[in-house]
């Protein structure tokens, strides 16, 4: 089996196999989200580098290309996009729910990005999943699950508040001693109910597809870090700061 893969039995120490009580409790596993506040990725093997730029207006080198068309072609999950599909400039970003450096784009530039370029049609934003550990892949799937209806995934209208909160609160969830009741708190500010919450950490087939989301992005895109951002047929690797990635945006519109 692939290293990449997250297993069911790594997921939380064995959900959906065991007793919800007994499984949910190993969401205490992966408790190791930095408190990193500057620009920098996450690495595979959980190190975080830093990769401040210089200056924050500096182009960001790519790290290599990629063919935006296959990039750009549904995989085993609906896609979460914000913004019109027609927008002159693709972004994905392949992100992890206990990536520090994640939270710190999302808390930092995200909300600008969006208001300068999301909501004026100049670029449409994907978000797509690369946990790196079984807390983070459950972050995923709470994000995917309607709070009301967990058999049914979430809209983006529902998505992308969720991944909001969950990375604003990282520390809390993330670094929690007990795992599972720091993310059923935070589930239940979106509505999730302790039965919904167990509802969604069973699902295995969303499980399966947040696995498969995350070994397309290694296999076909060469993502090995979080965040990475593929953008219009380029590979970023690292957080960017609003003028950075305002600077990136405007050469290609």
């Amino acid at each position: 089996m692939s290293e990449m893969q997250l297993t069911k039995r790594r997921l939380l120490g064995g959900i959906a196999i065991a007793a919800a009580a007994a499984a949910l409790a190993a969401c205490n596993d992966s408790k190791d989200a930095a408190d990193a506040s500057s620009s920098g990725k996450t690495t595979a093997d959980g190190t975080n580098v830093d990769t401040m730029q210089t200056a924050a207006t500096e182009m960001p080198q790519a790290d290599g290309d990629v063919d935006m068309a296959e990039v750009l072609k549904p995989g085993a999950l609906p896609e979460m996009a914000l913004g019109k599909a027609d927008a002159p400039v693709k972004i994905v970003e392949y992100m992890s729910m206990t990536c520090p450096h994640c939270a710190h784009f999302h808390n930092t530039t995200f909300d600008t990005i969006k208001q300068k370029y999301i909501d004026t049609g100049k670029v449409q934003f994907i978000i797509r999943e690369f946990p790196f550990d079984p807390r983070a892949a459950a972050a995923f799937m709470l994000a995917r699950c309607n709070a009301s209806s967990p058999e049914q995934l979430s809209t983006p209208e529902q998505y992308f508040p969720m991944v909001s909160m969950l990375f604003k609160q990282q520390q809390v969830w993330a670094a929690a001693e007990d795992g599972r009741a720091a993310l059923l708190q935070m589930s239940k500010l979106a509505g999730f109910t302790e039965d919904s919450f167990t509802k969604c950490l069973t699902n295995q087939k969303l499980l399966d597809e947040v696995n498969a989301t995350r070994e397309r992005g290694s296999k076909d895109f060469g993502v090995d870090a979080t965040p990475t951002f593929l953008i219009n047929g380029k590979r970023y690797s690292g957080d960017m700061p609003v003028d950075t990635m305002s600077k990136l945006i405007d050469s290609l519109i």
